[in-house]
């Protein structure tokens, strides 16, 4: 079993300029996945935006990035980040997801994401913002 931390920064439709930016910087891989590539734009304006987004580079530089759904509240500053867990091992990814429980309030429930066969977002009892995963074949 393994995890990783990333930071993940959070946009307001410049994600891919953002990501792009840190490639030139640092280098590496960009991938992005558009809500339109996944059907999950629910506002036309959001189908371009990025629902997913990273720049790897083999020097050890990673960071992810996504574009705030139309609707949700977006001010630059507040919120900016969510610490990402991405683990591959299922039961490990649920014993985290429940010690961070304690006294958090859950955003999205763990459960199968359109990307991998786990997902969930809370903030914990401090504030901080965290989406947990399990990377893998993408969901029916």
């Amino acid at each position: 079993m393994s995890i990783t931390t990333t930071t993940h920064i959070n946009r307001d439709g410049d994600a891919l300029e953002l990501l792009e930016f840190y490639r030139s910087v640092f280098g590496g891989e960009l991938t992005s996945v558009t809500y339109g590539m996944l059907g999950a734009a629910q506002d036309p304006a959001d189908a371009e935006k990025v629902i997913w987004g990273e720049v790897r580079a083999e020097s050890g530089f990673h960071v992810m990035a996504y574009d705030v759904q139309t609707g949700l509240d977006f001010e630059p500053g507040v919120n900016p980040y969510y610490l990402s867990v991405r683990a591959t091992d299922e039961d490990e990814l649920r014993t985290l997801w429940t010690g961070l429980l304690d006294g958090a309030t859950v955003e999205q429930d763990l459960g199968p994401a359109p990307w991998g066969p786990l997902y969930g977002k809370l903030a914990d009892r401090f504030g901080i913002v965290w989406v947990l995963d399990v990377a893998g074949e993408q969901q029916g």
